[in-house]
């Protein structure tokens, strides 16, 4: 049996440089529900790790795809990944 998305999730989010010479970045959620921690070695780690949380899929700009847009909903000009500084 498929476990059922979460209507709301919450956490405390921490973000630190790794390396000063290198734009490396680590970060760590801790559940504001359970106060279970979990880290991440890079932002693409915790960007999977929240998608996974949320279900969400993105398209290939980085936004919500057309079945989560709702289908005839115009997309946004939102770019989730240029907002972080991925390509």
């Amino acid at each position: 049996m498929a476990k059922e998305q979460p209507d709301y999730l919450s956490y405390l989010l921490r973000l630190w440089r790794a390396s000063e010479e290198k734009a490396v970045w680590r970060a760590s959620l801790e559940s504001s529900h359970t106060g279970e921690r979990k880290g991440f070695a890079s932002l693409d780690d915790l960007f999977d790790f929240l998608q996974k949380q949320t279900g969400a899929v993105l398209d290939a700009n980085g936004g919500p795809n057309e079945a989560e847009r709702g289908g005839d909903e115009p997309a946004t000009e939102y770019d989730f990944q240029a907002c972080i500084g991925r390509d």
